[in-house]
């Protein structure tokens, strides 16, 4: 179904950004709280978002968000959901769980080498070599992006391009994890601070610098 521009922008930051309210799309994306009225109420007809609950404020009135239904994320699609599945549903049947979580590994191996040569060739600046790992996951339909914290940083991945396949096997959640903590295993400890199947909305990684001794 096609979105006019200003709407597309819309699902975009609710996805980026969770539940919102008009006042701060409007602000966000430099349109007209009416504007942005309209357009939310199309695509509340159309299935695509939906009001929360209210937001007590500590004056005036109370606050509606909004976020995106189920068809809202679909906007963001898998890759070949239904094709990975089946594959893992065969792998899984015909060799074995063990066997199934050693070609996943074998796979995530294959990708954190190409993320250590991206990486190495960003520099010796962490701070740029995890910019540069959100910018090759963004390629790969995460929507990732950085966020500097006081002592670190936050690597987002606003979407799951393989999350029906993750939802089936965990150790896709697993084996991205040790792939992202053996790429700074020198330098930072990787935590996961938010996860898609924990209630999450999205998947966040935490990376601490090591402390000097």
């Amino acid at each position: 179904m096609d979105l006019a521009k200003s709407q597309e922008k819309i699902l975009q930051r609710l996805k980026t950004r969770g539940e919102q309210s008009v006042k701060i799309l409007s602000n966000q994306l430099d349109m007209t709280t009416m504007g942005v009225r309209q357009h939310l109420a199309e695509l509340e007809n159309k299935g695509f978002v939906t009001q929360t609950r209210e937001e007590k404020q500590t004056r005036g009135r109370p606050v509606h968000l909004w976020r995106l239904t189920q068809t809202g994320h679909q906007r963001f699609p898998d890759g070949y959901p239904q094709l990975t599945l089946e594959l893992l549903d065969v792998i899984r049947s015909d060799l074995g769980e063990d066997s199934m979580n050693q070609l996943i590994d074998s796979r995530n191996d294959q990708i954190k080498q190409h993320y250590l040569q991206e990486l190495q060739a960003a520099g010796e600046d962490i701070q740029g070599r995890i910019k540069r790992l959100a910018e090759l996951r963004s390629e790969e339909g995460y929507m990732a992006e950085v966020r500097l914290l006081p002592d670190g940083w936050l690597l987002i991945e606003n979407h799951c391009p393989i999350r029906a396949a993750a939802e089936k096997c965990q150790h896709l959640c697993r084996a991205e994890l040790n792939c992202f903590s053996e790429l700074f295993t020198e330098s930072a400890t990787v935590e996961r601070v938010d996860h898609l199947f924990a209630g999450a909305r999205r998947c966040a990684y935490k990376i601490s610098p090591h402390k000097d001794d």
